[in-house]
């Protein structure tokens, strides 16, 4: 019962966390890309500042891997093993959406909130600087990696059954 409770929890984590980043690829970012620099600066430090809270820290970014890691230790057993694989696999590519997060994203997102208010900087510049492109595409493969890892956690509740 204790491992179905954590597995499940495990796979709601991580389908919450690759929902985020998804999001993030097909309406937030596009959305932003449409705006004028003042406002596209503006919105994404808002944005940014807005992320950094418990329901997602906790509740998918930093919880998933914690959720998976548990549902693997509980899956050593025998009745269980047919799941260990797959969260392993989800494990590890949840992890390595944290390590993309913290080498690209993180520092792009801190540059951009370090140049400024947008009322009081030369906000060309500071998009210019904060390299929309690559954050673009090292989101997109944060939302492969994520989506890859809710499959795998998916197909570990069913090889549990």
């Amino acid at each position: 019962m204790t491992r179905d409770v954590v597995l499940v929890l495990a796979t709601v984590s991580t389908g919450l966390s690759a929902g985020v980043f998804l999001l993030y690829a097909h309406t937030v970012m596009p959305g932003l890309r449409r705006t004028d620099d003042r406002t596209f600066v503006g919105a994404f430090q808002a944005l940014d500042r807005a992320i950094i809270n418990p329901v997602f820290l906790l509740g998918s970014f930093i919880g998933a891997p914690v959720l998976l890691a548990v549902a693997a230790l509980l899956s050593l057993s025998a009745p269980w093993r047919s799941a260990l694989g797959w969260l392993l696999a989800a494990l590890f590519l949840h992890l390595v959406v944290v390590a993309i997060t913290f080498a690209v994203h993180l520092p792009l997102n801190d540059r951009l909130k370090a140049a400024g208010a947008p009322a009081t900087i030369d906000v060309a510049a500071a998009r210019s600087e904060f390299s929309e492109a690559r954050w673009v595409r090292a989101n997109n493969v944060r939302v492969v990696l994520d989506v890859a890892a809710f499959v795998a956690s998916c197909v570990a509740l069913l090889a549990g059954r």
